[in-house]
C-alpha cells in the first residue's frame, strides 16, 4: 500500500529544497505502513484484485455474453441483479486448505466477497437474462433489445 506523502515535495513552496525534519519522519512512517500491509490481501493494493473474478464480455448480433471465472463456487454462492440497466454480479469466495503431517497440522482459510457491475444497453428485458455456473465458469446471457425503429410523424398545419 503506497501512501502518498502529505507534505508537498518539489512544489514551489520550497519544502523539497529545505532541510525539513518532518520529511525523514514521513518517509519512515510510509515505509512502516508498506511493510505492515505487505502480507495482507485485503489491505495491500494487489491482493484486493485477487478477489475480483476475471471476466470476458462478448457481443453478437443477438446477445451479450458475460463469462467469469469463479473456481470453487456454486450457484448458492453467486447472486445476479439487474436494476437501472446495471447488471451486478456478487459472490463470496471461501477457501480452506489443510495439510497434515507427522509433526504438524496446517490449516489456511481465506474469505472474501466480490462485486462486479456492468452497464447494459437500454431496452434490455431483465426477465430474459439467463445465468448458469458449471465447473467454476459463470455464464450470463443477455438478449440484445431490438433496434429502435424510426417512425415518421406527419406534420399538420395549425388552423
Amino acid at each position: 500500500m503506497n501512501l502518498k506523502s502529505l507534505i508537498p515535495v518539489g512544489r514551489e513552496r520550497g519544502v523539497a529544497g529545505s532541510a525539513n525534519p518532518f520529511m525523514s519522519l514521513q518517509r519512515e512512517i510510509d515505509r512502516l505502513f508498506e511493510d505492515f500491509t505487505r502480507g495482507f490481501p485485503t489491505l495491500a493494493g494487489n491482493g484486493a484484485a485477487k478477489l475480483l473474478p476475471s471476466m470476458d464480455v462478448t457481443e453478437t448480433d443477438k446477445e451479450i455474453e458475460i463469462t467469469a471465472e469463479l473456481p470453487g463456487l456454486e450457484e448458492k454462492d453467486v447472486q445476479i441483479n439487474v436494476a437501472d440497466n446495471l447488471l451486478t454480479i456478487r459472490g463470496e469466495k471461501k477457501a480452506e486448505k489443510e495439510e497434515k503431517d507427522k509433526d504438524y497440522r496446517l490449516v489456511e482459510r481465506s474469505y472474501g466477497s466480490f462485486e462486479r457491475t456492468l452497464e447494459l444497453p437500454d431496452g434490455v428485458n431483465a426477465d430474459a437474462i439467463k445465468a448458469s455456473i458449471a465447473k467454476g465458469v459463470f455464464k450470463v446471457t443477455v438478449p440484445k433489445p431490438a433496434p429502435a425503429q424510426a417512425k415518421k410523424i406527419e406534420v399538420k398545419s395549425a388552423a
